[in-house]
């Protein structure tokens, strides 16, 4: 289903297909009377539609849009991710249209992409080789700039540095750290400078995880991890960096339903990272973050989500019920006070198959009477398990 950035319940339903063909074709023609910015959003739209007639009214109504309007567009940060990329492709009366895109901070780094490649204006060129900090992030850009036989000296001279600076000098990581230092991201600034970029994490891969950071080395407490287990930090194979990416994903269908591509992307870049990083990301790194590294087969990684400072109790409480997640997890959860104070928690750690027996059943005194009696009715918790529910519940209710 298309994503709709309008709110107006007509334009969502024309976008998501549920409204008929005979309004779906108006929109297209740009016979209904709405906002431009939601026309124009509902023909980008309907370009792409499998109704053959729908596509060509609205690539008719778009090609007919004022220019005027096209520019506005073009310099509101509210407009659209895609009209933004069909204001990417537009040819004509493109120069104040161009440089308002290159401008939009949300215009996406995609769409730069493809202007730089296309635009035959070498001052558009220098315009988007001046922002170094979408180069660093997109180096697409780097090399379509330098694919482009319209560039500029000047163009070509600031991508050419940015290029050695941050991908091809030893110290690109450490230039990276400077930049986000002095952006006031600290933790970010963190993780690249003790990110380990020889074992097949890329600099582009490292930039990516960084935003994702959010808790600085002053704010972790590492003693929960004894020396005696770093070696369970050990050297993975490819084969198991790929394993432990499928089983991540598989995972979050079963607890989630469908995951999305973006999300996909997202896991297979963490779960290419060696364990050492995925444990400093699992400390550090945000709910996003947290989400993914919990479901880590590797129990050190899976545990330090746990011990990240911003870990809230809402998220504790998804955890205590995954049953996709190590036991341990589930163990420490229960041992934490803070948290055994949740009922929603303690609840759902004795309901999940996954929690250990002995936790379980330290934990079952504190499960009020009417919850015994259907967790000894539950044939999803283990039968120990249901018959101490059972003799907690008839002890309480006297029989």
């Amino acid at each position: 289903m298309t994503t709709t950035t309008s709110t107006n319940p007509a334009v969502r339903a024309i976008i998501e297909g549920t409204a008929p063909h005979q309004a779906r074709l108006a929109a297209a023609s740009g016979l209904l009377p709405l906002p431009q910015s939601d026309l124009l959003e509902v023909l980008v739209v309907l370009c792409h539609s499998d109704d053959s007639e729908i596509a060509q009214a609205a690539k008719e109504t778009l090609a007919s849009q004022d220019s005027a309007e096209l520019l506005l567009a073009a310099r509101s940060e509210e407009t659209s991710a895609a009209v933004l990329e069909y204001l990417a492709t537009v040819s004509q009366d493109t120069r104040q249209i161009h440089e308002a895109l290159i401008l939009n901070k949300n215009t996406s780094d995609q769409a730069i992409v493809s202007l730089a490649a296309a635009t035959a204006d070498g001052s558009l060129l220098e315009l988007i080789a001046i922002n170094q900090q979408r180069l660093v992030r997109a180096p697409e850009i780097i090399d379509a700039i330098l694919a482009n036989s319209a560039r500029s000296a000047e163009a070509e001279r600031r991508v050419r540095e940015t290029k050695r600076e941050f991908f091809e000098k030893e110290r690109g990581a450490q230039q990276i750290a400077q930049e986000l230092r002095a952006r006031g991201r600290s933790a970010a600034a963190e993780f690249f400078e003790s990110a380990d970029l020889s074992g097949g994490l890329s600099i582009e891969d490292a930039w990516l995880l960084a935003e994702h950071i959010e808790v600085s080395d002053a704010d972790i407490d590492s003693a929960w991890l004894p020396s005696e287990r770093y070696e369970e930090l050990s050297a993975e194979t490819p084969e198991e960096h790929a394993a432990n990416f499928r089983r991540v994903v598989e995972h979050e269908r079963i607890e989630m339903g469908e995951v999305s591509g973006e999300r996909v992307s997202l896991i297979r870049r963490i779960m290419f990272m060696n364990a050492k990083d995925r444990m400093k990301l699992a400390m550090k790194g945000d709910r996003e973050a947290r989400s993914i590294l919990i479901r880590d087969s590797n129990r050190i990684v899976a545990t330090a989500v746990i011990h990240n400072p911003r870990v809230t109790e809402q998220e504790v409480e998804s955890i205590a019920a995954m049953r996709t997640v190590a036991d341990e997890v589930l163990r420490l959860i229960a041992l934490n006070r803070a948290w055994a104070r949740s009922y929603t928690i303690i609840h759902n750690l004795v309901r999940n198959p996954r929690t250990p027996i002995p936790t379980i059943i330290s934990t079952l005194p504190r499960i009020r009477t009417k919850d015994l009696k259907h967790l000894s009715q539950n044939r999803n918790v283990s039968e120990a398990a249901r018959r101490q529910a059972l003799r907690l519940s008839q002890t309480r209710s006297g029989e």
